[in-house]
């Protein structure tokens, strides 16, 4: 474990254990938790003093803060650490999740930081970031939201709508509702305006979009190209 690692837990698993993380923790212990952890986030600073060259301008992304387990804030919350860890340039993957970790604090999120750090200490090796994002996600992320955008993107067709504001939004649900690439890329054929999907179908079979990445960058060319004209 490197140096700088052990440093963080155990700042990390002082802050923690002072706090004695429940539900009793009072709103003093926090306050002051508040203004001491400005060091909590000296973690991602340390980290993007190291990774960002003299000179190069500071963050203009403000850090989004603690986050206390509620799962209606989560989405959020999370967009917004992962914009203040890339403006910061907080790239390795041990930095950003003691970055994350810090800023957790009371009733389940609280104990899910103890539980991970308590990992650290018994594991020497450096953490996989996908996996530690998969399990992060799924344990905070709202599942009425993904239970919603599952249906709703089933019959989420384009219509009228600006092709380019559909395929937003259209990603936007695929991503909440966990869509794989193969029934995203049915949804598409199926709810993009068939005038758009039939040009495309038209294609001679070596230009034919196969992957989704492929198949949006048609339907958003073609649907431009129709709209240019209709305007």
């Amino acid at each position: 474990m490197s140096s700088r690692r052990t440093n963080n837990i155990e700042v990390l698993s002082e802050r923690l254990g002072s706090l004695q993380i429940n539900e009793e923790t009072s709103t003093e212990e926090y306050e002051q938790a508040d203004t001491e952890m400005s060091v909590a986030p000296a973690t991602a600073a340390a980290a993007a003093s190291e990774n960002v060259q003299t000179g190069l301008p500071k963050s203009m992304v403000l850090d989004p803060g603690w986050f206390d387990g509620d799962r209606s804030k989560f989405e959020d919350w999370w967009r917004g650490i992962r914009l203040f860890l890339k403006s910061n340039r907080v790239n390795g993957t041990d930095d950003k999740i003691t970055a994350i970790l810090a800023r957790l604090r009371g009733g389940v999120a609280g104990i899910y930081a103890q539980k991970k750090l308590n990992e650290f200490d018994e594991d020497n090796d450096t953490q996989d970031w996908d996996e530690f994002v998969k399990e992060f996600k799924t344990t905070f992320s709202d599942k009425s939201k993904a239970a919603d955008a599952e249906w709703k993107i089933e019959t989420f067709k384009q219509g009228k709508r600006n092709t380019a504001d559909f395929m937003i939004e259209f990603e936007a649900l695929a991503t909440k509702a966990d869509t794989d690439e193969l029934h995203a890329i049915f949804l598409l054929k199926k709810n993009v305006r068939q005038d758009i999907i039939k040009t495309i179908l038209g294609y001679p079979p070596i230009a034919m979009p196969e992957t989704l990445k492929e198949w949006k960058v048609a339907i958003t060319s073609v649907g431009q190209g129709y709209e240019s004209t209709e305007g």
